[in-house]
């Protein structure tokens, strides 16, 4: 996966899609891989998927993080999952519930997949991508109401964002919330999270150049995520994580 050219995705995030999001009914987003290759009905690699889909919905809600690999070479199916931080274990159950089951019947035959919703990530490949940065699997998303002074706002989000960054880096779940205030009226909040199969170092580094891509994503916008497949942020103008 690393030696492939990095692929990047872009969506606009309407109000509709953030709704649709909230209730946990259409993904945000996925990305079957062609370079993976397919299987076939009834294969090795088939079942060995099938187990590991398992595995993970028990494996994960509780700590919200799951990791796992079933079978051997040729036909070894690698795969792991992660819930947002703020998400209860039965909420966190439920969407690995709904995203192993929605991205096999939107990749019914690829060996790879990953699949975003707004609670949670699931992610397998036939080859080994555990501990190693996914910039591959990339896409934006925004709000289409702008800010008055971008200038100041941009420079505000990116310090932000890396002050929580340098809080996640260093916490076993590699993840931060937080909120800061921009003037009397307005507050900017945030989230920044890592899937943990990656360590504290490579969790900074994914995080940082995700910021990095703040102008090309987000400029001026009043809310904006870059996600990827091992690390994401978010920030809002308005509360959006769970108390």
């Amino acid at each position: 996966m690393s030696s492939k050219t990095p692929t990047t995705f872009y969506l606009i995030a309407c109000s509709f899609l953030l709704f649709q999001a909230v209730l946990g009914a259409d993904p945000l987003f996925h990305f079957c891989s062609s370079s993976s290759g397919n299987f076939t009905h009834s294969s090795p690699y088939e079942a060995n998927l099938n187990k590991l889909t398992s595995f993970l919905y028990l494996k994960t809600p509780p700590s919200g993080f799951g990791l796992g690999s079933i079978g051997q070479y040729p036909d070894q199916a690698y795969g792991l999952a992660l819930c947002r931080g703020d998400v209860s274990a039965s909420n966190c159950k439920s969407c690995v519930a709904d995203a192993s089951s929605e991205i096999r019947k939107l990749c019914p035959l690829n060996k790879g997949a990953v699949i975003w919703y707004d609670n949670c990530l699931f992610k397998y490949f036939d080859e080994d991508f555990f501990g190693k940065i996914d910039t591959q699997n990339t896409f934006y998303m925004w709000n289409l109401n702008k800010v008055n002074n971008s200038v100041e706002f941009n420079q505000k989000t990116e310090e932000f964002l890396t002050q929580l960054t340098d809080e996640a880096y260093q916490t076993t779940k590699l993840y931060a919330t937080g909120e800061s205030e921009l003037n009397k009226s307005t507050k900017l909040y945030g989230l920044v999270q890592c899937t943990r199969d990656l360590s504290s170092s490579d969790c900074k580094k994914c995080l940082d150049d995700a910021i990095g891509q703040l102008p090309s994503c987000c400029d001026g916008k009043q809310g904006g995520r870059v996600v990827s497949g091992s690390c994401n942020f978010r920030y809002e103008i308005y509360p959006f994580v769970n108390a």
